[in-house]
């Protein structure tokens, strides 16, 4: 799993990394936000990315403001780095598209659990996503009947595209996902398949 970490401060930066590599994650760095918009405009993103929220050049929040608007990273999860913890700071933070924040100076098991959360939440999304292209695909293949279709007042046969009659069932079933199991109906019973077993009965 690849994450960035955007922190102008050496130290905080480096004990960060240290701390996610340890836990087995790829881990980018960046020192300002600039750097943390190029790294996430590339070609293989990181999902997650934890975002200081105080750094020259641009700070966490303006990064938070330019992922949301941008529908190529809609999906990725943002958690705000701050000494700020008042409760209008961290609306503030919330309301500019970050996902969650974590407190300076952080604690390495509130991180760990924080990340997790984050992960989690990303695979809810992927499995999500997936779904919706799985429906969206299944939904292109359906064939679906629509217009005006031309059918004999008699015989009830239906004229197809290349203009041939065909019968009803068969029309159906070339133009949609339904199929045919056959039957009789009560009032077809009563009027044709009755007097057949009547005349059977004479018969016999």
């Amino acid at each position: 799993m690849k994450l960035l970490i955007t922190e102008d401060e050496p130290v905080s930066r480096h004990i960060l990394q240290s701390v996610l590599v340890k836990w087995g994650y790829e881990v980018l760095t960046a020192t300002n936000g600039e750097e943390a918009w190029e790294v996430l405009q590339g070609e293989d993103p990181p999902s997650l990315a934890i975002l200081d929220w105080m750094m020259p050049e641009m700070d966490g929040l303006e990064v938070c403001r330019k992922v949301r608007q941008c529908d190529r990273l809609k999906l990725t999860y943002l958690i705000l780095l701050t000494a700020k913890d008042r409760k209008e700071d961290l609306v503030v933070g919330l309301r500019a598209g970050a996902d969650d924040y974590i407190p300076k100076p952080f604690d390495v098991r509130e991180l760990r659990a924080r990340i997790e959360v984050g992960l989690r939440i990303l695979n809810l999304q992927k499995t999500l996503s997936n779904r919706v292209r799985e429906l969206e695909e299944a939904l292109l293949k359906v064939k679906q009947l629509q217009g005006l279709l031309p059918i004999c007042s008699y015989c009830k046969k239906i004229r197809n595209d290349q203009n041939y009659w065909e019968q009803v069932e068969q029309y159906i079933e070339e133009h949609s996902e339904a199929e045919f199991s056959h039957g009789i109906c009560p009032d077809c019973f009563e009027k044709l398949v009755r007097p057949e077993f009547e005349k059977l009965k004479r018969g016999a």
